[in-house]
């Protein structure tokens, strides 16, 4: 057993080993993408800590939502996180599986690029909407009467860069349209939807969007706009931008269909730009092998003399060996 456990845990090494490899030379090529994407949920962050500066708590507006889903408390607001939460680390843990699975469709670093591309231009209209218009927040703590609800001016710019993470996270309001969690959770359920191989866990993903859906709306933390407008929004985002990506190479057949460096890239287009010479050639010797014409004249001439030539030397050859008075 200890034996059997020692191969299987080399296996794996090796496994993990070659994986990260390949997968740090896409990280070397792609950082800058993968950075610019990281600090935009950094700026994204930043805008709604800017506009809980501007949120005046009101009246909570007529939701039909509202009125069909009944009101699950402040004791139980903590379900829709708790689900979004769920989605969101498995997503994570997924998008890893090529470090250790042998089965394998796609490489990481590529995953997340593409991930991160969707997120900044779902991201970037949203904050564009919820700067547009200011809605009285119907969440618990951003209601008349909270001392959440309003923030005081900053004293200094670091506290508004600190954006009071992560409770300026939790606690905020303003940012209402369209919501951020459904953002991040149809991003994710859409990309495994391409990408996974488990028929039962797609149809799992959606039904748990919708799920998410309907408990930030019973947890009042957004009014039924701002879900629904995420659904249609998000998905014609990711739907116009993944038309427009350069498509990920598939690893199912075990082939490295990758290439991965510039080298690489110029190789290959080298090839390509003589493969119509190669072919053409190909051509040209088949034509002549088919009519029996596999030499040219020239040869078919030197070839002549130097036949020509053996045979008169193997005419003197014989005359020597042949004995006298015969």
């Amino acid at each position: 057993m200890a034996i059997y456990i020692a191969r299987e845990a080399t296996k794996l090494w090796r496994k993990v080993g070659a994986e990260t490899t390949v997968e740090l030379q896409l990280l070397f090529e792609n950082w800058r993408l993968l950075l610019a994407g990281l600090v935009f949920q950094y700026v994204h962050g930043l805008a709604a800590r800017g506009v809980h500066y501007l949120h005046r708590p009101g009246p909570i507006l007529q939701d039909l939502g509202f009125m069909a889903l009944p009101e699950l408390g402040k004791d139980k607001s903590y379900l829709s996180e708790t689900v979004f939460t769920s989605i969101f680390l498995t997503f994570v843990l997924w998008s890893f599986h090529p470090f250790i699975y042998h089965s394998k469709r796609f490489y990481t670093v590529l995953l997340w690029r593409r991930v991160l591309a969707f997120l900044v231009a779902s991201q970037f209209l949203r904050i564009i909407t919820f700067y547009s218009t200011q809605l009285p927040g119907p969440n618990y703590h951003c209601r008349e009467g909270s001392k959440l609800a309003t923030l005081p001016p900053p004293n200094n710019v670091l506290e508004v860069l600190l954006i009071n993470f992560p409770r300026g996270i939790l606690f905020g309001c303003g940012d209402l349209i369209f919501s951020s969690h459904m953002i991040f959770t149809l991003v994710f359920v859409r990309t495994y939807h391409k990408y996974g191989s488990k028929r039962l866990i797609k149809l799992l993903a959606w039904l748990m969007a919708i799920i998410q859906s309907l408990l930030i709306i019973a947890s009042r933390k957004h009014y039924s706009v701002d879900v629904v407008v995420a659904w249609y929004t998000v998905n014609l985002v990711v739907f116009f931008i993944d038309k427009n990506l350069p498509e990920m190479p598939d690893r199912t057949s075990g082939s490295s269909l990758l290439p991965v460096s510039a080298k690489d890239k110029d190789d290959r287009s080298k090839e390509e730009l003589h493969k119509p010479e190669k072919d053409n050639k190909l051509k040209e010797e088949l034509h002549k092998l088919l009519n029996g014409n596999t030499v040219d004249s020239t040869d078919r001439r030197q070839r002549g003399q130097m036949n020509g030539k053996h045979g008169e030397d193997m005419n003197h050859a014989l005359g020597d060996a042949t004995p006298n008075g015969t």
